[in-house]
């Protein structure tokens, strides 16, 4: 029969801990963290694919070469934006374990682990500048988001031409780079809808890759802006918090001393009225 309550006692326990534990978790913080990762991946990987496939299509079909390392051509320019992919990529998986570890010190479990007085001094600073923060890179993925929808633009453009080789068979349509500022206007890198050239271009399967590689990139960029609007509104309701928090501690603070002194006069007078009566 002890035995038995005594696994009851245990097993009740390990319940108690689990709801504890979950409790814990800030699950609005977890989602936008999930949000934020899978929108930047898909952003950095199909960024990165995109601009290796268009850098095949220029050098095969364009026959656009790359120049001396000291120019900044396309081809410096993708290298560039490569780069800025990578620190894109590890900034912001850095951003997001910082944001979840200001989501666990702002919920309930953390709050009685740790006391209100360290959340409530600290918390407001951090949680303002982590708002500052999120907005700025918030208007900073909407100008990504804006600048990736220009080579989908520019690729849809190639591809619904490509899909309907035999709607403009009789006209003479030309590709020509120069109309994207891609090369300079001395530089003439066209291609026509009547070459060979251009059907093998669009039978290839770079250029179908590219275009839609394009298309996952602006989906994860537009994913990533949601993932910050979604953090501005889970820092916002941690602000408010921390601001209740900080006053009802204030509250409290002069409740306690309040009752503190009213019990001291209460124990001067009864012993005026002791020794009066003595």
């Amino acid at each position: 029969m002890e035995e038995n309550m005594e696994e009851g006692q245990t097993q009740k326990g390990c319940l108690e801990c689990c709801i504890k534990c979950l409790g814990g978790i800030p699950y609005a913080s977890l989602i936008a963290t999930i949000l934020l990762y899978a929108g930047v991946a898909l952003f950095c990987g199909c960024g990165h694919e995109a601009l290796s496939g268009t850098v095949t299509i220029l050098e095969s079909y364009f026959e656009v070469v790359k120049g001396p390392v000291e120019s900044l051509d396309v081809f410096t320019m993708i290298d560039i934006f490569k780069y800025v992919i990578y620190g894109v990529a590890a900034a912001f998986f850095v951003y997001g374990i910082l944001l979840m570890v200001e989501g666990f010190f702002t919920t309930g479990a953390i709050r009685d682990l740790y006391g209100d007085f360290k959340i409530t001094t600290c918390g407001r600073c951090v949680s303002a500048w982590f708002i500052m923060l999120t907005y700025i890179f918030m208007l900073a993925w909407l100008g990504v988001t804006a600048f990736t929808s220009l080579p989908v633009f520019m690729y849809f453009n190639i591809w619904t031409i490509c899909q309907n080789t035999t709607v403009t068979e009789g006209a003479n349509l030309c590709l020509d780079l120069r109309q994207f500022g891609i090369v300079t206007l001395t530089d003439e890198k066209k291609v026509c809808t009547n070459t060979e050239k251009f059907m093998r271009m669009c039978d290839s399967t770079e250029l179908d890759m590219t275009f839609h590689l394009f298309i996952c990139a602006l989906a994860g960029a537009g994913a990533a802006v949601i993932a910050m609007v979604h953090y501005l509104m889970v820092l916002s309701a941690n602000w408010a918090y921390v601001k209740d928090a900080c006053r009802m501690q204030k509250y409290e603070d002069i409740k306690s001393k309040e009752e503190q002194e009213l019990h001291d006069i209460h124990s001067t007078r009864s012993k005026e009225r002791l020794n009066a009566y003595t």
